[in-house]
């Protein structure tokens, strides 16, 4: 999606909540990717693998001039014969750790062999945000989660927006080179993550 369809696409959702909630997710992104880091790790679920926020994501990092917005897509299953950009599997979430960013997208919950790979991630320090479900366990993962309203019971759409839009105004927002600056705060609230982390995490020796 070009940057004058996403100008279109935020006119048409001016007065409703997406346009400044996905800026605010895109700067949490953004300051999040530290130059000369570990990079930024992009996963979904079995069912759904985020290729084109992957691509999104790679076309804004070189149009913004910030090669860590580029993600390595970890993938669940992993062909003999894929190129390299696509042969990163669910092992290196294994060594995911400090300096590093996971972001989880999820239209649904995923299963628990995934968020336990997230839980060591964000324990051995990695920033895990999530973006989609707004299942609470996936939430409570996340230090920071931009999640999509489920349907409501006695309608038949949903009564939030569609996560491959949601995804191309997060991929655009964080390309912008007027994005506000969180870092500040984010330290606060990394430290306070840190100290939960490591006062949850089991003793050694025990796993």
């Amino acid at each position: 999606m070009d940057a004058v369809r996403v100008a279109l696409l935020r006119d048409v959702l001016a007065g409703t909540e997406w346009p400044a909630a996905t800026r605010r997710f895109a700067a949490s992104l953004r300051s999040s990717v530290v130059p000369r880091g570990g990079g930024l790790l992009l996963v979904g679920t079995r069912a759904y693998e985020p290729w084109h926020l992957a691509a999104h994501l790679v076309d804004e990092a070189a149009w913004a001039g910030c090669p860590e917005l580029t993600p390595s897509l970890v993938r669940h299953r992993v062909r003999p014969g894929d190129p390299a950009h696509l042969s990163v599997g669910l092992g290196r979430l294994e060594g995911a750790g400090r300096g590093e960013t996971l972001l989880l997208v999820a239209p649904e919950r995923p299963d628990g062999g995934l968020l336990e790979r997230v839980r060591d991630a964000r324990r051995a320090g990695a920033t895990v945000l999530s973006l989609g479900s707004a299942d609470p366990e996936v939430v409570g993962l996340a230090h920071d989660a931009l999640t999509l309203a489920r349907p409501e019971p006695e309608r038949e759409e949903p009564s939030g927006l569609d996560l491959d839009l949601v995804q191309h105004l997060v991929s655009a927002a964080a390309g912008e080179n007027s994005l506000p600056s969180t870092r500040g705060r984010r330290r606060f609230r990394d430290r306070l993550s840190r100290l939960a982390d490591q006062l949850t995490a089991p003793p050694p020796g025990r796993w």
